[in-house]
């Protein structure tokens, strides 16, 4: 009963938020955010009354099935995004800017806190809590950029690559923070493994490519035997459900070397070949969109509640948070323009990328959770600076979205229509 009330009083909250913010031109996933936060174990659960809101961070953290399902809604829709068509025209272009703008951001996060390192020394800042975080600094998140896009119908030059981009920035971010924590242990350590820092991370993106493809050809075989879209549909939540589960697998072989797979790129691949084989692939994904509409108002209302505001009290993470927060949004919107520019992008990717790319969440928040758990006191640090610039990507980076699409043309103002209105 707990979970139930807390799960209606966390929507009723992020819906009711929406329509207040509304008046204000701000995202719907800025208002789950922060109804999460006022709904979460620092505002409204702190009554501690079982149902009343999110009474721990535990509390959230039980209901993790709500964020994975989500989370291979989205990228199984992201994947739809790669057909063929589509990538004649922009796939050389986005594998280019996504693998640029994230080492760049690297780069950069990486140079500036060095030099922080430099100055406050190793006691207050280790160069490999340094390497860490620019690492971390790659992963963009696809659920808010995603959120912000369906909700006003974006579509031009920008909307095109970008999808692609934060797809394709997620494999890039696997590989790259393999390496820099495998770096990072042997800093700490003074051994290295070549098999932690270079097999394992390849491996996995060859697998959950592999493992996504043979679903989502199995995806399209078996949806001929079924002719009514309400069976299509749930055959396509099955698929999404037997994907994000089939990815939590963890298979070790021996010594360092194991078979592990990213949730995100199965559920994508699964997306991106059943929609290049399936013929009425659009019908079946825009019936999938419509019925996950409610689980992505609770999970981002869960992102929200996750966030903890106790991070603002520790002036250290604050201020090493500010210094990578303004160090991997130069590095991604500079990276993104400089190699938008390079590629032959349009005037409007150019320009405003690196913008809509700036959004971070589950993917960085993950990476940081297997630090915090590898490192000890350095790696609870990793974890609260990471806390920090999620806390402000997540309310800032929807809005700078919005309007970077905006800016671009993309979004275009419509009159509302009621449901009423439009039968």
């Amino acid at each position: 009963m707990e979970y139930l009330l807390a799960i209606g009083i966390a929507m009723f909250a992020g819906l009711f938020l929406s329509r207040l913010t509304s008046k204000f031109n701000l995202p719907d996933v800025t208002s789950y955010l922060v109804a999460g936060l006022l709904v979460g174990p620092l505002c409204l659960g702190r009554l501690g009354i079982p149902g009343l809101g999110f009474t721990s961070f535990d509390f959230v953290e039980a209901m993790g099935l709500v964020s994975d399902t989500a989370l291979g809604f989205i990228a199984f829709s992201i994947g739809s995004e790669f057909r063929m068509d589509a990538l004649r025209k922009t796939g050389r272009q986005a594998t280019v800017v996504a693998i640029f703008q994230a080492l760049t951001a690297t780069a950069m996060v990486d140079l500036v806190l060095i030099g922080l390192h430099v100055l406050l020394g190793p006691e207050k800042l280790p160069v490999s809590t340094c390497i860490v975080l620019g690492a971390i600094a790659t992963a963009t998140a696809p659920a808010a950029t995603v959120m912000v896009i369906n909700q006003y119908k974006a579509r031009g030059p920008l909307t095109d690559i970008l999808l692609p981009v934060v797809a394709l920035d997620d494999a890039v971010g696997l590989v790259v923070f393999a390496v820099s924590n495998g770096i990072a242990k042997a800093l700490s350590s003074g051994q290295v493994s070549l098999v932690g820092v270079i097999v394992n991370p390849l491996l996995e993106i060859i697998l959950s490519v592999g493992l996504g493809a043979l679903l989502g050809w199995v995806f399209s075989l078996v949806e001929k035997f079924f002719n009514s879209n309400s069976k299509r549909l749930s055959l396509a939540v099955a698929f999404v459900a037997l994907s994000a589960g089939l990815a939590k697998l963890e298979i070790p072989l021996g010594g360092d070397l194991e078979i592990g797979f990213s949730s995100l790129l199965v559920c994508m691949m699964c997306g991106t070949v059943f929609c290049n084989l399936c013929d009425f692939s659009e019908e079946i994904m825009y019936k999938t969109d419509k019925w996950t509409a409610p689980v992505n108002v609770l999970f981002f209302v869960l992102s929200g509640a996750e966030l903890d505001l106790r991070v603002f009290g520790d002036l250290a993470v604050v201020g090493i948070g500010l210094a990578y927060i303004l160090a991997r949004s130069s590095g991604k919107i500079l990276g993104a323009s400089y190699s938008s520019r390079m590629m032959k992008c349009p005037p409007t990717v150019e320009k405003y990328l690196g913008i809509t790319l700036l959004p971070q969440a589950g993917v960085a928040l993950g990476m940081s959770v297997t630090v915090a758990a590898e490192f000890g006191a350095e790696g609870a640090l990793i974890r609260n600076i990471v806390l920090f610039s999620v806390l402000i990507y997540e309310l800032v980076g929807p809005m700078l979205t919005k309007m970077a699409l905006s800016a671009a043309g993309e979004i275009r103002p419509k009159p509302e229509v009621s449901a009423r209105d439009a039968e």
